[in-house]
C-alpha cells in the first residue's frame, strides 16, 4: 500500500466554530478543502500513532464520501485502530460514549447539527478529544493556525471500506471495524434508567410520540424505545434517516417539529411527546397541550434526580450557558450544591464534569446531558423524562407546574433572528458594546438596569478565559435580556435574544410566556436597534 503526499494551498476560512467547522456542502466539496482541515486536525495531535480513532456522522449529504477520505488519511496518519459506524452513522453523543468505553485517543463527528442537509445544505466536522467531549479552544485554535499554513497531505491509496457490513478490514498497519452504532450507547442507557419501570409504564397504554425528524436518532429510538421498553410501533415518527433530512429544518422546536406540535396539541394527543436534531444531541419535550422551555426541563430533571438510578447518588453540581434561564440556579441552591454559569458550547461543560464538579448541565439551545458522556444527549433527557413519567405516574404538565409552585416560574423565551446581514449584526452589537458603561441606573418602562457587561468566564478548572461571550443587561427585579451571535450558522449572521424575568406567584405562574415577557421585548428593541438595524420586524423563530 502506497501512501501519498498530495500539495495543497491553505483555504482561510477554515476556523472552528461553537461546534466545530460548518460549511454548506458546495465548500465542503471543493477540491482539498475537506482534505486539508482532517490534515489540521491531524497534524496538531501529539501521540495518537497506533491509538483508537472513532468516526460517524448524522448521515446528512456527503457523510459517506467524506468518511471514505478520512478513512484514507487516518490510515496514513498511523492510527491503529478506527471503530466506524456502520453506515456511517454515528450519534454525537453516541461518539462520545464510544469514545469513553473503547477508550479511544478521539474521534471526528460528522455533522451541522440542527441545520439543514441536502446538496446545497450543510455540512460540518468536529474533533472530540480522549473524553469524549469536543475539542477546547487551545485545540481548535491550534487546528486553525495549522489550517493557514497546510502544504500537503498524506492520503492512503486504497480502495473505500465496505460501510455497511459490521467487521475489520486490515489496511496497512490500521485495523478499519464497523460497528453497530447503537449498541454501546444503548446499553449505557440501561445502566442509566429503570427501564423495567419505563416497560411497565407503556403496559399501561401510556403513548408517547418521538419526532426523529428522519435524522439520526431514529435508529437509536426504534432499537431502545420500540425493541427494548415495548413502545407502540407507531411511537416514533420520521424514523429513517435521510441525506436532505426528508426536506425538513432538523431543528427540534415549535416552529420546525411543527407535524409533532400539531399531534400533541390535537385532539385526544399522547401524554409525551419529544423529538432531537440532526445529530441527536437536542431534545424538545411536550406534554398534551403542554411545551417544556428546555432551562426548565434542567431544573425539573435536576429536581427529581434522585427519582432516576443513575443520579440516586445525588448531583454534585448544575451547569448551565449563561443564556439559559435561571430557573436551575434555584434548584441548586435549594440541594445545596454548586451551579456554574459557563458561555455557550458544550465544550465548556467538559473540565466541570471530568473535574467531577458538575453532574447535569444544560443550555437553553434544547441541549441536556450528563456526566454519563461529554456531549448534550437528545435521547438521554427523553429516556429521563420517561423515567421520571414512570416513577411520578403525572403528566408532564403537572409535574412543571408542581416545579414552578415549589421554585417559582423563571419565565423565559429566545428570539432568533436568522441569515442577517453580517454587517448590521456587528454594528448592532458593537452598538450595545458602546453602551454597557451608560446602561447601568437607565430606566425603561419601570425597570432599572441594575448591570450591563460582556460576559467573560474564567475556567474555574484549568484558568482558561473567555471573554466576549454575550452582552448580559440585567434589571432589579432580577430580569435580563441576554444578546449574542450564534457561531453555528453558516449564512449570514444569526442574533439571538433571550429575555427572562422571574414570577414568584402562583396565580401568575401559568400565562403565555410571549405576554407577561412583552415589556421586556420592546425594551430589547428600544436598546438594541433590531428592527432598525436588521430590517425585520419579527424575529424567524420563537421558543
Amino acid at each position: 500500500m502506497n501512501i501519498k503526499n498530495v500539495a495543497t494551498t491553505p483555504f482561510t476560512d477554515q476556523k472552528p466554530g461553537t461546534s466545530g467547522l460548518r460549511k454548506s456542502v458546495p465548500v465542503f466539496q471543493q477540491t482539498n478543502y475537506l482534505e486539508n482541515f482532517i490534515q489540521s486536525i491531524f497534524a496538531t495531535l501529539e501521540g495518537y500513532k497506533g491509538k483508537t480513532l472513532v468516526i460517524g456522522g448524522d448521515g446528512r449529504y456527503y457523510n459517506r464520501e467524506a468518511i471514505q477520505t478520512i478513512i484514507k488519511m487516518a490510515v496514513a496518519a498511523g492510527f491503529g485502530r478506527l471503530l466506524v459506524g456502520q453506515g456511517g452513522l454515528l450519534s454525537t453523543p453516541a461518539v462520545s460514549c464510544v469514545i469513553r468505553k473503547h477508550h479511544a485517543f478521539g474521534g471526528i463527528v460528522l455533522s451541522a447539527s440542527h441545520n439543514p442537509g441536502g446538496p446545497t445544505g450543510d455540512f460540518g466536522i468536529k474533533y472530540n478529544i480522549g473524553n469524549g467531549g469536543p475539542a477546547p479552544e487551545k485545540v481548535t485554535d491550534a487546528i486553525y493556525e495549522y489550517s493557514q499554513t497546510v502544504t500537503y497531505y498524506p492520503i492512503a491509496e486504497v480502495g473505500d471500506v465496505d460501510l455497511d457490513t459490521l467487521g475489520t478490514t486490515q489496511l496497512h498497519d490500521t485495523v478499519v471495524e464497523i460497528i453497530d452504532p447503537v449498541a454501546d450507547y444503548a446499553e449505557l442507557m440501561e445502566q442509566l434508567f429503570d427501564f423495567d419501570q419505563i416497560r411497565d409504564l407503556f403496559a399501561t397504554g401510556f403513548r408517547m410520540r418521538f419526532d426523529a425528524m428522519h435524522a439520526i436518532n431514529g435508529p437509536y429510538a426504534q432499537e431502545i424505545l420500540v425493541k427494548r421498553l415495548a413502545a407502540p410501533a407507531d411511537t416514533v415518527m420520521n424514523g429513517t434517516p435521510l441525506p436532505d433530512f426528508g426536506g425538513g429544518h432538523p431543528d427540534p422546536n415549535l416552529t420546525y417539529a411543527h407535524e409533532l406540535v400539531e399531534v400533541m396539541n390535537g385532539d385526544n394527543p399522547p401524554s409525551f411527546g419529544a423529538a432531537s436534531d440532526g445529530d441527536g444531541d437536542r431534545n424538545m419535550v411536550l406534554g398534551s397541550h403542554f411545551f417544556v422551555t428546555p432551562s426548565d426541563s434542567l431544573a425539573v430533571l435536576a429536581a427529581n434526580a434522585t427519582l432516576v438510578p443513575g443520579y440516586r447518588g445525588g448531583l454534585a453540581g448544575i451547569a448551565r450557558s449563561m443564556p439559559t434561564s435561571q430557573a436551575p440556579d434555584r434548584v441548586a441552591e435549594q440541594l445545596g450544591i454548586k451551579c456554574f454559569e459557563t458561555p455557550t458550547g458544550w465544550k465548556f461543560f467538559g473540565n466541570l464534569l471530568d473535574a467531577g464538579e458538575a453532574t447535569l448541565c444544560g443550555e437553553e439551545s434544547f441541549g441536556t446531558g450528563s456526566n454519563h458522556v461529554r456531549e448534550k444527549d437528545g435521547l438521554w433527557a427523553v429516556l429521563f423524562w420517561l423515567n421520571l413519567l414512570a416513577v411520578r405516574r403525572e403528566s408532564v404538565a403537572t409535574i412543571v407546574r408542581d416545579h414552578w409552585q415549589k421554585f417559582g416560574r423563571n419565565i423565559y423565551s429566545r428570539h432568533d433572528y436568522d441569515e442577517i446581514d453580517n454587517d448590521s449584526a456587528q454594528v448592532l452589537m458593537a452598538g450595545l458594546r458602546e453602551q454597557l458603561t451608560s446602561l447601568p441606573g437607565a430606566q425603561f418602562d419601570g425597570y432599572r438596569v441594575a448591570y450591563s457587561d460582556d460576559f467573560s468566564y474564567k475556567d474555574p478548572i484549568d484558568s482558561s478565559v473567555s471573554t466576549a461571550q454575550g452582552i448580559r443587561i440585567g434589571f432589579n427585579d432580577g430580569s435580563r435580556i441576554v444578546f449574542r451571535l450564534s457561531g453555528t450558522g453558516t449564512k449570514g449572521a444569526t442574533l439571538r435574544v433571550y429575555l427572562e424575568r422571574f414570577e414568584p406567584d402562583e396565580k401568575k405562574q401559568d400565562q403565555d410566556a410571549q405576554q407577561a415577557l412583552a415589556d421586556l421585548i420592546a425594551i430589547a428593541d428600544r436598546i438594541a436597534g433590531i428592527r432598525r438595524l436588521t430590517g425585520r420586524d419579527q424575529p424567524t423563530v420563537i421558543t
